[in-house]
């Protein structure tokens, strides 16, 4: 299997998604024998993971990528050609098929009024499927519609569920066939599956590898994450179906095959001078393994190669205790030949720059005990206004009176000055 239909030079991954759906022709540019005729079997594929074989009997102008009409029980459906030539004769090999069974016939090349009503019923299989989750619910069945798929003719429709049980939905077909006038089909499906037709990003943040290549779901055990030393949390094993990660069976017979040089014993004692160790903690890739002692609620760990645990489980059955000395190995740091471009090496000198400045307290120092502190702010004082006392007049002043405090106390420049010739004091005596 690989990504396109022909190697990305011929289209493939430029024309689709690269993922299981699209195999790799490697006979793309093989030219056969001139008296070897062309296989006339060809996988055409249609919604979802639906693969099917169809023979081109009226030796139609076919190539990859094209889309057919091609012949179905009752009425035709339409899909696209993804696999043509000697490649198929490997696929029919591998899901157990025959190369002289009877297959259904390809009628025709699609089209425009064929692909145009194959989009058609793309369109309508959201709303449908919403729809019949409604009939669902009504009805009180336990179950999950997932997807629906209409047949090219839009005779047929599909419908894809998941349940725990067994479901009687004999009443939810009828509603159905009223509802949308088609001939209705339930399929149940496992989990893996839905998960594979819907698709969804992993953990990892990769699509999913069921709606990408794998085509076979083995069964996942959780032997296999006590294997590769995996702690066993639901929530970090468990994938987009609600089941244990495929991807724990991947590299399962890599650990498996690197077991076989550990010890077999699960609580694996080993005697030593100091008293008895039990494994704590196995590093499979590292080769190594750590004890811990036995006795004692706490103590220094023992780590060994698997090679020193053979050693000294030899000397163990030979009642010799061993004293084991651990190397402490140091961590060496690798000095960094680092040069700042800026100048500083402070990593917050724009952060000092907009602070503000603190007085020096050069000014403090001359200043007198008893000098009042203007940086510290000072309560204003109330302002005590003292009657002046009245003064006699003589003959050249006016009687002084009293200052008030007036809202408007502005003084009045319509008066004329007192000049010589206006002020009644002056006046000569006669």
């Amino acid at each position: 299997m690989g990504c396109g239909s022909g190697g990305c030079s011929s289209g493939g991954c430029s024309s689709g998604a690269c993922n299981k759906l699209n195999t790799f022709d490697w006979l793309v540019d093989m030219d056969l024998p001139p008296h070897m005729k062309p296989f006339d079997v060809v996988e055409v594929r249609f919604k979802g993971t639906r693969k099917e074989y169809y023979r081109n009997i009226h030796n139609h102008d076919i190539t990859l990528r094209d889309i057919v009409v091609v012949e179905m029980e009752n009425g035709y459906d339409i899909g696209e050609v993804t696999m043509k030539g000697e490649l198929v004769k490997l696929q029919l090999k591998k899901n157990a098929l025959r190369e002289d069974g009877e297959y259904r016939k390809i009628i025709r090349r699609a089209n425009e009024s064929d692909v145009a009503r194959r989009k058609e019923n793309q369109e309508l299989e959201v709303p449908t499927m919403y729809k019949a989750r409604t009939f669902a619910l009504e009805l009180g069945l336990s179950m999950k519609l997932s997807d629906v798929e209409y047949q090219g003719d839009k005779r047929k429709a599909t419908f894809y569920y998941t349940a725990e049980d067994r479901v009687d939905f004999r009443e939810l077909i009828k509603k159905l066939a009223e509802a949308f006038k088609v001939r209705v089909e339930m399929k149940q499906i496992g989990y893996r599956q839905e998960a594979g037709r819907l698709g969804a990003i992993g953990s990892c943040g990769r699509e999913l590898c069921c709606s990408t290549w794998l085509t076979d779901f083995k069964l996942v055990n959780t032997n296999a994450a006590r294997y590769q030393n995996l702690s066993l949390n639901p929530l970090k094993l468990s994938g987009q179906c609600g089941r244990l990660k495929c991807c724990l069976n991947f590299e399962l017979d890599a650990y498996m095959e690197a077991l076989k040089d550990f010890p077999r014993e699960d609580d694996l004692v080993l005697e030593f001078a100091d008293g008895e160790y039990k494994s704590v903690k196995t590093d499979i890739l590292k080769r190594m393994m750590w004890f811990a002692p036995r006795t004692q609620g706490a103590g220094e760990w023992k780590s060994l190669t698997v090679d020193k645990v053979k050693e000294y489980r030899e000397l163990n059955k030979q009642g010799v205790k061993p004293e084991v000395v651990v190397e402490k190995k140091e961590l060496k740091v690798a000095a960094m030949d680092f040069q700042n471009d800026m100048g500083t090496e402070s990593l917050t000198r724009l952060d000092e720059r907009s602070k503000p400045k603190k007085k020096s307290n050069k000014n403090n120092r001359n200043r007198t005990p008893n000098a009042p502190n203007t940086n510290q702010p000072t309560t204003p004082k109330p302002i005590v206004t003292q009657q002046a006392k009245p003064v006699e007049s003589t003959g050249t002043d006016r009687e002084k009176k009293p200052f008030q405090n007036k809202p408007n106390n502005r003084p009045n420049n319509n008066k004329k000055p007192n000049t010589p010739n206006n002020n009644p004091n002056n006046k000569s005596k006669e």
